[in-house]
């Protein structure tokens, strides 16, 4: 199972991420099997005023974890992402947060996400997936490391519904 971070804050958020769940529902060797609630979620950091819609999606796949990664960066291409332009707003984000159990270092990817335990808006829906999920390399599983954030109380995030 791989474990799919959806994030938007331009245009229409919960729009771009479903059209971005839909395609990859449809690329070859790709099975998508759920998605959370979306939530929102504050900017970080103060780059930008306009909060986010973040989801996380599971999904099965024969592809590598490498042709995934590119699967997700063609996607964001495709719905309007300028990448060379790296600003805090975007109208699509995917990230690859995990990728079965494997622990991967590579200079253009590293899974588990490497700032997976710091982002609640990341943490509460991939909660809502897979809470007994042993993060690995981490020790704790998804719904241990999303009450610690939370309990940290440094961002807000609310539930929201498709």
């Amino acid at each position: 199972m791989a474990y799919v971070g959806l994030g938007a804050n331009l245009g229409d958020g919960r729009g771009n991420l479903l059209r971005a769940w839909q395609r990859l529902g449809v690329a070859p060797g790709v099975f998508t099997r759920r998605l959370s609630r979306p939530w929102r979620s504050e900017p970080m950091g103060g780059a930008s005023e306009q909060w986010f819609t973040n989801a996380v999606g599971e999904l099965e796949t024969e592809l590598a974890a490498e042709e995934l990664l590119a699967l997700l960066l063609q996607i964001e291409t495709e719905l309007g992402r300028d990448r060379p332009r790296q600003g805090f707003d975007r109208p699509i984000d995917l990230d690859l947060l995990l990728y079965g159990d494997r622990l991967i270092k590579l200079a253009h990817l590293v899974v588990p996400h490497p700032e997976l335990h710091r982002r609640r808006f990341v943490l509460e829906p991939l909660r809502e997936l897979a809470p007994e999920l042993v993060v690995p390399g981490r020790g704790q599983s998804v719904a241990q490391l999303a009450v610690a954030l939370a309990a940290a109380g440094e961002q807000q995030l609310r539930p929201d519904s498709w």
